[in-house]
Order: C-alpha cells, then structure tokens, then sequence
C-alpha cells in the first residue's frame, strides 16, 4: 500500500451551473475540463475546473443539485477549499483582482508560517489562496495558460483543504491511523496535517470548535474530498487496507476519469481515494477544446437525449475567443 500523494479534487455543490463558470472562467481564471453530468443523479451538473491540462491535484468540481437549501457551515464539515499559487507576489496581484470583481476577501494573512487569503464566492463558498513561496513539497500544476490571469500569477493546484470538527482526537486518528497523514504543526485551534511529500498540495488543516452548531449540507459548501493515489493497484491495496480495519467504504468505482473508492468515517465528512489516471483528454475532447461539449461517459452515452433535455444549457466553448491577460 503506497502512502497518499496528496489532494486529487474537491467537490463542492453551486447554486447555479452557468454562474460558477463564469466566477471560475473569468474571475480565478481555472479552466473548464470537463462539462459532464452527477454519475449517481445524471439530472444535475458535473463540472470540473483545473489547470491547463486537468492535472491530478489541480481540479475543484461542483454539482448544482435542484432545489437544495443553502450550506449552514459548522462542525462536523469541509470547511474551506484552497488553491495554490507559485509566490507572494501572485498574492499581492490576487488582492487586486479580488477587489476589481467585488470578491469578498480577508486580505493576506499567515496559516503556519504560509502567506494566504481567504475568500468566497457568491454563494458564500468558503475559500484559501495560499503562496508557495518557500514551502517545498507536491508538485504544482500549470495554470490556464489561455486563460485572463498572467501565467505567472495563475492558479496552479489545490492547495490545504480544511475541516472544522468537534471532536479532534476522533479526526486525528482518522488521518493519522487510516490514512497515514500525520499531523506537523498546531496554532491555537488549527492543527495541520501533511500526506506524501507534504507541502500545499497535499494539506489538511483541522480546526477544532466546541461551540458552533453542526454543519448542513447545501449550496455554497463542499460534496467531499478526495485523495491522490498513482493506480488501479494502489487503490485496490488501500480497499483491501480499509477493510482490514472494518471501516465501511463503497468498493471499487469507475468514474471513467479516474477511478475511485468512498469512505466515511466521520460525521458529515466524505472522504475518496482517487487514482491519478486517465485523466480528461481522451476521445471525445482534445486538449484543445477540454470542457467545450457535454461529454458523457460510455456508461451514459444512450442517455444523451434525456441528459440534454433536463441539464440547462450553456455555452462553455473557448476554444473560439482570445482572453486578454490583465495585468493590474
């Protein structure tokens, strides 16, 4: 069983398919990889922002569930999204960018010695831009290089996913004991945990809280997260691994992307294991023109009429138009 190499995705669930593509396409300045349908519930949105190539690592996902209420967070929750970029200069252009879109921000702080800013989007999605800038370890992604923000400012992976608990030492061996991520520092409340090379990509930072209420599931909050592993192998070995030690998890799943086993061992908190390969560019879209088309995977091909008839449409082609790079 090889250790964990770092976060894979994070799925996360928008009130509105159309309006999380534009804050992504024109605001973060991620690209859209893949515009698909929920495997479990095909009447709903599946999309998947990432970096210029869809990297493992780099992709945040959304559902856009019909009808479902607002997220209350709380306990019992992941609690924050993070992204990466290369410096803290790149921090300094997102404070910028921030304020020329009216994106509610915090302003640059320090996580663990880590420059960051925390965010949110207009569903009150909770997120952190941390810097690289001195910190070793997973490697990074490759920002949209088409896309409106300066390559050299650009969001290049996901950075430390945070979970808000009440019941730290539980969390702590769930990391610690079934995973292997191991816990490296502590501020206060906040106690950080580290997988594989370590390093912003592959993070989790608990935070500890006896007094807020649990967390509800709903727009404006995250779905799951999901963790790197290299193969097929790896992730029939990290199964047999969890069933080892009685811990329920879903069994093998083929997500035609990439292939994945589910677990949860905490209250309110999904966790998936998620194999690096095949990633998105495959027969249906080229690198060129990733997240233009509604592709579905073979499992869903004979469904396309009915897909298409209840998902809204629109438009997602890029391929077409030039973004200037804005430099402010």
């Amino acid at each position: 069983m090889t250790n964990l190499l770092g976060i894979h995705h994070i799925t996360a669930i928008t009130s509105s398919a159309p309006k999380i593509y534009d804050f992504y396409t024109n605001v973060l300045g991620l690209r859209l990889v893949k515009k698909t349908v929920n495997q479990d519930d095909i009447n709903t949105y599946h999309l998947f922002f990432a970096d210029d190539k869809g990297s493992p690592g780099t992709d945040i996902t959304f559902f856009d569930f019909k009808g479902i209420p607002q997220a209350r967070h709380g306990v019992n929750e992941i609690s924050r999204s993070g992204f990466r970029v290369p410096s803290d200069e790149a921090l300094n252009y997102w404070i910028k960018r921030f304020d020329k879109y009216d994106v509610k921000h915090t302003g640059i702080r320090t996580v663990f010695g880590r420059k960051a800013i925390y965010f949110n989007d207009f569903d009150g999605q909770p997120y952190a831009l941390f810097s690289d800038e001195g910190i070793p370890g997973v490697k990074p992604g490759t920002p949209w290089l088409k896309g409106p923000v300066p390559n050299e400012f650009g969001i290049y992976g996901l950075g430390p996913v945070y979970f808000t608990v009440n019941r730290l030492e539980s969390m702590k061996n769930i990391l610690e004991g079934v995973f292997n991520i191991k816990e490296v520092k502590n501020e206060g409340s906040l106690h950080l945990f580290e997988m594989g090379e370590g390093g912003n990509g592959a993070s989790v930072i608990v935070e500890e809280s006896l007094l807020l209420p649990p967390g509800t599931q709903g727009y404006g909050g995250v779905h799951h997260v999901a963790f790197r592993v290299d193969t097929r192998q790896s992730l029939d070995a990290w199964a047999n691994h969890l069933t080892k030690l009685g811990a329920p998890h879903s069994g093998y799943v083929d997500r035609y992307y990439f292939e994945s086993v589910y677990t949860r061992l905490y209250p309110g908190i999904l966790f998936e294991l998620a194999t690096d390969e095949p990633g998105f560019i495959d027969h249906e879209e080229t690198y060129d023109i990733l997240g233009e088309k509604l592709a579905l995977p073979p499992a869903f091909i004979n469904k396309r009429a009915y897909v298409e008839s209840v998902v809204k449409h629109f438009d997602t082609v890029r391929s077409t138009k030039a973004f200037e790079k804005e430099y402010l």
